[in-house]
C-alpha cells in the first residue's frame, strides 16, 4: 500500500519541529532528511526511523518494520506530539554517522 498524500503531510506537519526538514519522494515513497542526514521514510502510512540506541532508547516498545524488502526501521506508531517527535529525531540523526556531503568536507581539510 502506498503512502497517501494527507499522511505524508500530516507526518512532515508532525515533525515541524524539527530543524532543517526535507520530505522527498523516494522508491515511490518518502525518504525523511534532517541537515542532509537522511534518519528515516514514510512508507505504507507509516513513518519509519532508522535502528538506532537512542531511538531504542526512546521507544523501548517499538517494533521493527520492513517497509521494503531488506530494510529495517523502527515504526513510530504515535505521532501526536510534536515536541517528542522532535527529541527522537534529534537523538536518532545525533547517532548516525554524519551525511556524506559534511564526511567529504572533513577530509578534505
Amino acid at each position: 500500500m502506498a503512502t497517501t498524500r494527507i499522511f505524508m503531510e500530516y507526518v512532515t506537519d508532525q515533525l515541524r519541529l524539527v530543524p532543517s526538514l526535507r520530505c522527498r519522494p523516494l522508491m515511490g515513497e518518502y525518504g525523511l532528511w534532517r541537515a542532509g542526514q537522511f534518519f528515516g521514510t514514510i512508507e505504507d502510512n507509516m513513518l519509519c526511523l532508522k535502528i538506532t540506541p537512542a531511538g531504542r532508547d526512546l521507544l523501548p516498545g517499538a517494533r521493527e518494520v520492513e517497509p521494503h524488502p531488506g530494510a529495517r526501521y523502527l515504526y513510530v506508531e504515535d505521532l501526536d506530539d510534536p515536541e517528542f517527535l522532535a527529541r527522537l529525531v534529534e537523538a536518532t540523526c545525533a547517532s548516525l554517522p554524519p551525511p556524506r556531503h559534511a564526511r567529504q568536507a572533513k577530509n578534505q581539510k
